[in-house]
């Protein structure tokens, strides 16, 4: 895979994009929990929505093992479908879809997994990917849960080589009449390096309603969500030059 980055690894403000760019504006983020994607680009794709993309989430498990009340254990899977739903519709986000068959905490890189990704690629064909890093960030280990590198692992197989490639799961064209389709570049969350950072400031409450919706996960954290928010999203925007008192959010920005 051939890849093209930033002249140079230096942090750099993002470009608006053209208003006369005629590729469709659809993009896909792919994760392995409810609550990963606000996490990691609440703000970005509430912005892409803003714009006028047609977005897609697809959250690879339910989140069974999150949570902190004993009483909602086994009520967990509908509490967090519930939620990440609540949380996407403050981005704009209506196409949200759940992966069946895969448990929290014992994800894998496997073929299945591959397939059904390769599968909504297809479908949705989109021109701009957000995913996880499958690479462990020993600073961060936080960031570096085995669903998440296993889900960045089966999704950038799945973008490289298996949805260009006709002869990879030739089923799904054959009795589902879905085409390759080679993704144009995909920004990688929770990565080490990052080279690209979206300014989220004017979009930073959104991101906090969003994060707010996941009640099972942060409930608990009261006002410490916001605060801690707005300084992990400060220390972002300041790496990046972004200005003082912005907000942002970071990628390692791939296009192919």
């Amino acid at each position: 895979m051939s890849s093209k980055h930033d002249a140079d690894d230096a942090p750099h403000r993002p470009q608006p994009e053209s208003a006369e760019d005629p590729a469709p504006k659809t993009a896909l983020a792919v994760v392995a929990h409810p609550d990963d994607a606000d996490f990691g680009a609440a703000g970005t794709l509430a912005g892409w929505v803003d714009e006028g993309w047609e977005v897609t989430l697809l959250v690879c498990t339910h989140g069974e093992q999150g949570g902190f009340d004993d009483e909602q254990h086994e009520r967990m899977p509908e509490i967090r479908d519930r939620e990440q739903r609540a949380a996407s519709a403050e981005l704009g986000i209506t196409d949200v879809r759940f992966l069946q068959g895969y448990r929290d905490g014992w994800l894998q890189p496997t073929h299945e997994l591959q397939k059904d990704i390769v599968r909504v690629i297809r479908q949705v064909r989109p021109s701009r990917m957000v995913i996880q890093s499958s690479e462990r960030d020993y600073q961060r280990i936080n960031a570096s849960h085995p669903d998440h590198l296993a889900c960045g692992e089966a999704t950038i197989r799945a973008i490289y080589p298996a949805a260009e490639n006709q002869f990879a799961f030739p089923e799904l064209l054959r009795e589902e009449g879905l085409e390759r389709f080679s993704v144009p570049e995909f920004w990688v969350m929770g990565h080490a390096t990052t080279n690209y950072a979206v300014d989220i400031t004017d979009r930073f409450d959104r991101k906090v309603a969003a994060l707010r919706a996941h009640e099972s996960q942060t409930g608990h954290l009261g006002d410490e969500l916001d605060a801690f928010l707005r300084k992990w999203g400060e220390l972002v925007a300041s790496r990046h030059a972004l200005g003082h008192g912005r907000i942002g959010e970071a990628f390692l920005r791939v296009i192919r």
